[in-house]
């Protein structure tokens, strides 16, 4: 039996709700929100598809129903605007994520937090500060995303299943992220040499687009926005990656936001790099080395990160 309980019955959060059941990572699912008869009516609309899915309860509740949580969704917040930054929503979602931090562990002290709202790395660095759970228990989303757009996008050129695709976004899950092309690969060649190693040469299309592709990571999040108001299936698929991820326990490597302890000269902030997640959270860090040039990227994402936490109250 696993239970899952999703903070925020809003687009994200009732999608991770509907996507929970469809893949069928937790047999009980509890959406709770603000709103109660919007987490009552959103339940409901989910729990009426398990009949051809998984067996699962799916209920909507209040924060003492988070009991018992083997894993509990955070997603409340107000979400991002057309042209707004995810820096800016911070004071407000800062506000709204206080009170869950100070109330939801003293039900489901031993959960595994996922942070989802925006800015996530800095409610991630609030949670963590606030809640007085362990930080391995708390996992910010993060650049889970990012990643996931830049691997499909590479595998889109590169005419090769995203599987085979290795490749990450650092730092904040926003405009200072970057990627360490030092490290990427592609099936098993750096990403310089694969064009040439690859039956398909003549048909990828890939001419040393560095920039253009980290514009494109860094954007397609804002033109998703612009165009249909928000985005919610990607993020909510990527939830529920990281939630069977915990529940392996097999230690799998994830972009995700946690606290930084002098990793990379970089201290006291929330921010992504490789780490291994399993059943306890955020087994630990993957300090892949950098270059100096990568590290001054994450120094200075870091930092910019700190100056906008230093501006909120908390």
């Amino acid at each position: 039996m696993s239970k899952i309980s999703v903070i925020g019955a809003g687009s994200v959060g009732a999608t991770v709700a509907n996507d929970l059941l469809i893949q069928g990572i937790a047999s009980e699912i509890v959406l709770i929100d603000i709103n109660h008869k919007k987490a009552k009516s959103e339940a409901l609309d989910v729990y009426q598809g398990a009949p051809f899915q998984s067996p699962a309860v799916v209920r909507s509740g209040q924060y003492e129903d988070t009991a018992g949580s083997d894993i509990v969704v955070i997603t409340c917040g107000v979400a991002r605007k057309p042209g707004m930054s995810r820096l800016d929503l911070a004071q407000t979602n800062v506000d709204i994520i206080k009170d869950v931090a100070k109330i939801v562990p003293q039900y489901a002290p031993d959960a595994v937090y996922i942070i989802v709202s925006n800015p996530v790395d800095v409610l991630t660095y609030v949670f963590t500060k606030l809640s007085g759970l362990p930080e391995r228990q708390i996992i910010g989303s993060g650049t889970i995303l990012d990643t996931s757009r830049l691997q499909a996008e590479l595998a889109r050129r590169f005419c090769i299943s995203p599987k085979n695709v290795h490749a990450h976004v650092y730092g904040e899950h926003g405009d200072s992220s970057f990627i360490p092309w030092s490290l990427v690969h592609i099936a098993n060649n750096h990403i310089d040499g694969y064009k040439q190693a690859s039956p398909d040469r003549d048909r990828i299309q890939w001419n040393d687009n560095y920039g253009e592709v980290e514009q494109y990571v860094k954007k397609s999040g804002g033109m998703i926005i612009e165009n249909k108001g928000a985005t919610f299936y990607a993020v909510a698929m990527s939830v529920c990656h990281i939630c069977r991820c915990v529940f392996s326990d097999a230690g799998t490597a994830l972009t995700v936001s946690t606290m930084m302890h002098g990793e990379y000269g970089i201290d006291d902030v929330c921010l992504s790099l490789l780490c291994l997640v399993d059943r306890s959270g955020v087994r630990g860090k993957i300090l892949t080395p950098l270059t100096p040039e990568e590290t001054e990227k994450l120094r200075a994402s870091a930092a910019k990160l700190k100056e906008v936490g230093g501006q909120i109250e908390m």
